[in-house]
């Protein structure tokens, strides 16, 4: 792959908004799905994360479940619970080159919360598409770094 590909395209993971990560694992954990290593902070965005998924890492992408618990009452993921209550919050769609995908939607007039890429969890970049211009779904784009 080069830069400026704009495809494959996998999903990454799906982001469930929880009143805590105690709380939002429990179901997951019942499952049997396997949960992460441990807990992450991302301070920028005021939450605190969880991953679970259905294989085990290695050997290709394999989709995930983030569980995500505000860090505080002032954060997007308060915010989403207020409004929306607990539950699915966000699609992450993992791309090749965030920067070239964000100048290809942008081009053909799709609305972009992120114009520039920012860190997220595990040293990704990542960008969020509004929903305005996804049928209602915030859609989070990432590339692993």
């Amino acid at each position: 792959m080069k830069k400026g590909d704009l495809w494959p395209i996998h999903i990454d993971h799906i982001g469930i908004a929880a009143n805590n990560l105690d709380e939002g694992s429990h179901f997951w954990r019942l499952l049997g799905l396997i949960e992460g290593d441990g807990d992450e902070i991302n301070i920028e965005q005021g939450v605190k994360i969880r991953f679970f998924s259905t294989a085990p890492e290695g050997g290709g992408v394999v989709p995930r479940l983030e569980i995500l618990e505000p860090t505080s009452d002032q954060t997007p993921i308060a915010d989403f619970i207020a409004k929306r209550g607990v539950g699915i919050q966000q699609l992450c769609l993992r791309v090749p080159d965030l920067v070239a995908m964000l100048e290809h939607l942008s081009s053909n007039g799709i609305q972009l919360i992120d114009e520039v890429p920012r860190s997220g969890v595990d040293g990704n970049l990542i960008a969020f598409v509004h929903p305005r211009s996804t049928g209602g779904v915030l859609v989070e784009l990432s590339q692993p770094l």
